[in-house]
Parts: structure tokens; C-alpha cells; sequence
């Protein structure tokens, strides 16, 4: 197992499994290190097929081509399962007997797919119109290969809305499917994961139509994951976006008290770690120690990794951000907050992070939540707003609370909390003397 530790003035990479005296020198290590994160390890895209492959974007775009021809298919080989999406929400089912309110991705057959579409103008099935996730040639148990594709939905009328609802299908935000997942059930995790790769690869497909370069119509290449530009004088490939964003968990000299801020965006009584969009021509700790210093004037030394996460769930001018996830060591301790970006910034001691943490009700809130997707999906409550607030209390409220296990803050937070946070700064010192 490979991972990155950061460091003041140099960074290495280390591979833990031909050092295993380190892992055994440190047997507490938090689990947080080699837990995955809501919408990471996305089971259909680990591996990169050969383009030989039968189920590898060229050969399933072959393929299709030949299925689009047809107009319909009896046995594919390989099979094709396709996810839509409406303005940015895939395509939902409540999952039948099941003890508790929970939800699934609605893939759609080839043919079922294009029977839905057949009644709309605006949207047609096309090489064009569809998006290669990846594949597995598992799913089906017999050997049978699955191609996995999504499509955006979004300019087909509410006649095609409501022919899915009569199946029990309904578009839901991909926030609110992430509240609602069990982050203990590895299979409800992975349908996150694939969900929050489509929704980017779309959202950056809607940004990205016309070329930067010389403003002409850009084409679909690569079964959908690449963009070259149709101009025969330009030709520029283009590339699925990602924005790194640096979060950081900015702790004292003791390593008494972490500094969490508000933004004015936050639910009231949530706090949360740092966190800034790198600049072009600075490292990650640059960033970490250039964010902390414009929104709260702390000036910080050591910097140390923890983790990352792919965060699909921002806004669709940024369809896919990388959030980087470091401690950081404060040099100084007076806080200038700026009030343009934040709404306040304070020190707390870990007692108090430790009652936000065990005082927010996650599971129930996830429960919930999973209750009203159930509901929409049954044509209960269509249309409404379904944000959740982790903040779900019985009797007094909380003086404060911090994101729930889906996000990076959360495990950055609580590793501090549970003492992990001394064991990882340890371990980076030493890798740090190989």
C-alpha cells in the first residue's frame, strides 16, 4: 500500500508494504489513513482495459455503433447498462425488501433506454449523446461483460419524467443520495462513487461544447472521455477538469486546540476545516500554508498529508473537485479573520470538537434521509427540497457540529480528536529519516 506524507521542506514517496516496521512500530494507527472516502475506489474504473479488450472504450463504441444500426439487440455481448442523468441528478430506485429505507442507481438496458427516449425530440441515443463509465465482467455472474454509459437527460420534457416515475424511478440530487448512503455499506459506497464520476464527466461535457482556443464546436472522442475541437486548423484535445482544493485541519503548538471557521453558506452552528483552491505554480503545502494565512491570518510550519477525495458535488462550473486533506501546524495563534471569505474562524479545544462529534445523530440522519429518497422515488413529496442538516438533535441544541462522515473534514477532525493526528505526524517523521 502506497501513500504520500508532506512535509515542511521535502516530500517522499514510500511504499509501506517493503517497510513494515513502520506499521508495526505504530500497530494504533488510525483506520482513517486506509479508509476509503465517499465517492473514491469507484469498482467499474480501477483498472484502465487494453484497447483489445471487448469491454474497453474503443471496442464498446464499436459496439454501440453497431447496436445504434440495429436499433435494438436480443443478447449483447457485451452487455450495456446505461445511467441517465437530469440536470446533473441520476436516475434512482428504492431497493425492494429491504429492512430499511435505502436506494440504487436505475441503470437502464440498451433497449429499455432507447424505448424511453423514442417519444423525445430533444434527446436521442447516439455515440454522440452517450458517456463510457467503464466496465466489469462480473456483474452479470455468467461471464457476460458489462459496459457501463450514462446520458444527460436533461433537454427531454416531462413526459419522459413521468414514464420513469411510473416505474418507481426518480432523478435525486447526488448531495442528497450522499447523506442518504450507508458509509458502512460497501456496495451503497460504490453506486456513490460511480454516480459522482458520471455526474463530472457530464457536468464537464455541458461546460466544455465549445473550444477555448478558437471558440468552434468541440466533438466527443475516446467513447466519450476525451474532447478534441471539430476546426481541422485547431484540433485540440481536450480533458476531463479537476480542481484541486487543499483542506487542512489547523492545529496549536500544544496540540490542544484545532481552528475551525464558518462560512456564511454553513448551516447554523456547523464548523469545518479550511480549505482554498490551489494557485497555478504552488506546491500543496504552499497552498495550505498561503489559504490559512489570507483567511485568518495564522502563519503555519509543518504540513502533513492525510488523504483525499474526488468531490462531484460542488458547483457545475467545477464538475469535479479533488479535495487534498493535510494537517497543519501552527507557528502563531492570533486570528485576523477575513470577513470576505469567512464568517468567523475560532480555536477549539478538543473536548468541545469532541461533544460535536458524538452530539450529531449521522445514522439517523442518514436514515432520514435514505426515508425521503425511498418517498420520492414512491411519488411522495416530488419536487421537494430534500437537504439535510446533520445537525438532527433530540432536547438542547448543540453549541456547534462539524460535517458528517461522508466528508474529508469530518475524518481529518476526528482522527485529531481520537489521537490519531500524533501518530500520523510520528509516522511522516519518520519516513522522513529513510
Amino acid at each position: 500500500m502506497i501513500f504520500r506524507l508532506s512535509f515542511s521542506n521535502s516530500s517522499q514517496l514510500v511504499s509501506l508494504s517493503k517497510n513494515p516496521r513502520l506499521l508495526h512500530s505504530h500497530p494504533h494507527l488510525s483506520m482513517n489513513l486506509f479508509k476509503t472516502h465517499a465517492f473514491a475506489v469507484n469498482p467499474i474504473k480501477l483498472k484502465t482495459p487494453k484497447p483489445s479488450d471487448p469491454f474497453s472504450p474503443a471496442s464498446a463504441l464499436h459496439t454501440l455503433k453497431t447496436l445504434l444500426l440495429k436499433g435494438h439487440t436480443d443478447n449483447p455481448s457485451p452487455n450495456f447498462k446505461i445511467l441517465p442523468f437530469r440536470k446533473g441528478r441520476p436516475l434512482t430506485g428504492s431497493l425492494k425488501n429491504s429492512t430499511e429505507p435505502n436506494w440504487h442507481l436505475a441503470w437502464l438496458s440498451f433497449n429499455d433506454c432507447k424505448a424511453f427516449l423514442e417519444n423525445s425530440s430533444e434527446v436521442k441515443l447516439s455515440e454522440d449523446s452517450l458517456v463510457y463509465l467503464g466496465s466489469d465482467s462480473e456483474s452479470d455472474g455468467d461471464g457476460v461483460y458489462v459496459v457501463y454509459w450514462a446520458i444527460d437527460v436533461t433537454e427531454a420534457g416531462s413526459l419522459l419524467v413521468n414514464e420513469l416515475g411510473a416505474k418507481q424511478f426518480c432523478f435525486v440530487e447526488l448531495r442528497t443520495l450522499m447523506v442518504a448512503s450507508d458509509w458502512e455499506n460497501a456496495s451503497a459506497m460504490a453506486q456513490l462513487a460511480i454516480a459522482g464520476h458520471a455526474r463530472s464527466l457530464l457536468e464537464w461535457h455541458t461546460v466544455s461544447r465549445f473550444c477555448g482556443f478558437c471558440g468552434v464546436k468541440n466533438n466527443l472522442i475516446d467513447a466519450g472521455r476525451r474532447k478534441q475541437c471539430s476546426n481541422e486548423l485547431c484540433k485540440k484535445k481536450i480533458y476531463p477538469r479537476v480542481d484541486p482544493v487543499v483542506i487542512m485541519l489547523v492545529i496549536d503548538k500544544e496540540n490542544d486546540r484545532v481552528l475551525l471557521s464558518r462560512q456564511s453558506r454553513f448551516v447554523p452552528r456547523m464548523w469545518s476545516c479550511l480549505a482554498g483552491f490551489m494557485e497555478p505554480g504552488e506546491s500543496l503545502e504552499e497552498a495550505v500554508r498561503r489559504e490559512t494565512w489570507e483567511e485568518t491570518g495564522i502563519e503555519v510550519g509543518q504540513v502533513v498529508y492525510h488523504s483525499s477525495q474526488p468531490w462531484p458535488v460542488g458547483p457545475s462550473s467545477m464538475p469535479c473537485q479533488l479535495m487534498v486533506g493535510f494537517f497543519a501546524y501552527a507557528k502563531s495563534l492570533d486570528i485576523n479573520v477575513d470577513k470576505v471569505e469567512l464568517e468567523d474562524a475560532r480555536w477549539h479545544s478538543r473536548e468541545d470538537v469532541k461533544k460535536a462529534l458524538t452530539f450529531a445523530e449521522y445514522k439517523k440522519a442518514q436514515r432520514t434521509a435514505a426515508g425521503k429518497v425511498d418517498q420520492m422515488c414512491k411519488g411522495v413529496e416530488r419536487g421537494q427540497s430534500l437537504s439535510s442538516d446533520f445537525n438532527v438533535e433530540s432536547g438542547e441544541l448543540a453549541p456547534m457540529f462539524i460535517p458528517g462522515p461522508f466528508a474529508i473534514a469530518h475524518h481529518l477532525i476526528s482522527s485529531w480528536v481520537n489521537g490519531a493526528e500524533a501518530q500520523v505526524k510520528q509516522l511522516a517523521s519518520s519516513f522522513s529519516n529513510l
